[in-house]
């Protein structure tokens, strides 16, 4: 996911807070709903735009008749606080988009959005999405306490610490999970196969993520006839593996120097990219990293905005280091999602990559932070990624060439039928 901002300070928050503060203002002037028996509306001075941004086409009169009738009849000694109605209402509006991706942060959500961006804090070590309204592990992050524990892709978290997740926002959830260093929280989870929802109490701690690792797999001896009969043995060129597990700033730097490393063995042309559980990152990042195989101006990704206008068009710089003398595997599964699906996507439609494993999460969007207010901002999904051929990462994700899933039974006989298949190809070609 590529992340914008559009947020300042000062003037540019006046129209925006105009816009909102019209509903109040609308109201107190004394709009007819058709409530009888109503206290008497008194006028409200020095609310600024009350009915410039008001849409022409749409009708409010729904929303004042129940803005009223809440005011008059719920059953609260205290009332109703006015400013919570319209952070309410701002908040079902964004949810009628169904898109989980795009929220309203009130003051202390996007207080709190704002420490995230700036501060270090304990975790547990794990992606999350929501599909299909549900809270999702996208991923647990290599060598975190949630893969330590157990947690796994496609887990539901249905609790967090007892308190139900439906209807949770993605940030509330960040932020219930989110603790000091030390301390634990409980998660109860629903997984595909298990007939009761499982617990685990994770210990959170600072999160540090490795960004990859290599491997090379030496090649197998094949026995051939010799003269006289006998048989010697012969060795097949390796396969060497680079496991990515997130695209950030230093992906791809660190990525060049596994190349290199790979292009120094001199013994193999078999190269396996591993993208098992990656959850992504910036979007950047996976443009240099696809640019490694590809020709400067190949296609890597396109933006679809609003409508279906096609926004940016994302291309390779041009590295493209093997000039197409590459046998090559990615490996995928529902963990690998956003740069991970940008990357797997363009080798896969260009030729230059066979994708096995499983079916990509689908998350593939870009969101901007609109300021509404100086306390409150809007998260809103202003274009979606589309694979150079125009398959829509959001709505379809990335499917493998050749599927392959892991059984409960491999995970605990530590067997890896995805990576053995990526070999057998690489070996058949």
């Amino acid at each position: 996911m590529r992340f914008r901002t559009s947020e300042t300070k000062g003037a540019v928050f006046l129209p925006a807070l105009a816009g909102i503060l019209m509903l109040a203002g609308a109201f107190v002037a004394g709009a007819y709903v058709g409530v009888t028996n109503r206290p008497a509306i008194e006028e409200v001075v020095g609310v600024r735009n009350k009915e410039e941004m008001r849409p022409k086409t749409v009708d409010f009169e729904p929303f004042w008749r129940a803005w009223n009738t809440i005011n008059e009849k719920y059953v609260s000694g205290n009332g109703a606080d006015d400013q919570k109605k319209v952070y309410g209402a701002i908040k079902g509006l964004t949810g009628s988009l169904d898109d989980p991706y795009s929220v309203f942060l009130d003051p202390e959500e996007y207080k709190l959005f704002q420490e995230t961006l700036t501060g270090n804090f304990g975790g547990v070590g794990m992606e999350i999405g929501m599909r299909n309204d549900t809270l999702t592990v996208i991923a647990p992050l290599k060598g975190t306490p949630a893969e330590r524990v157990g947690i796994r892709t496609g887990d539901k978290v249905v609790e967090i610490d007892g308190t139900p997740t439906s209807g949770m926002s993605l940030e509330r959830a960040v932020t219930l999970i989110r603790g000091e260093r030390g301390t634990s929280v409980k998660l109860v989870v629903v997984r595909e196969g298990e007939k009761k929802p499982l617990e685990f109490t994770i210990v959170r701690d600072v999160i540090e993520i490795p960004t990859i690792e290599t491997e090379s797999k030496p090649g197998s001896a094949a026995a051939t006839p010799g003269e006289g009969g006998d048989r010697i043995g012969e060795l097949t060129s390796g396969v060497f593996i680079v496991r990515l597990f997130n695209f950030t700033a230093t992906s791809p730097d660190l990525f060049r120097r596994a190349l290199r490393e790979f292009i120094a063995l001199g013994t193999t042309s078999k190269f396996i990219l591993d993208l098992r559980g990656n959850p992504g990152g910036f979007l950047d990042a996976a443009v240099e990293v696809a640019s490694y195989f590809l020709p400067a101006g190949k296609v890597v990704v396109k933006e679809e905005l609003s409508g279906g206008v096609e926004g940016r068009v994302h291309r390779s710089q041009g590295y493209d280091v093997f000039h197409g003398n590459l046998r090559m595997v990615i490996l995928v599964n529902n963990g690998s999602a956003s740069a991970s699906e940008i990357v797997a996507g363009a080798l896969q439609e260009h030729g230059i990559a066979t994708i096995v494993g499983e079916k990509t999460f689908g998350k593939g969007s870009v969101q901007e932070l609109i300021g509404i207010t100086e306390e409150t901002a809007l998260k809103l999904t202003i274009a979606r990624w589309l694979t150079p051929g125009g398959v829509s990462i959001s709505e379809s994700g990335i499917t493998p060439d050749l599927v392959v899933e892991i059984t409960e039974e491999d995970i605990e006989a530590k067997r890896d039928p995805q990576l053995d298949k990526a070999v057998e190809i690489l070996n058949a070609m």
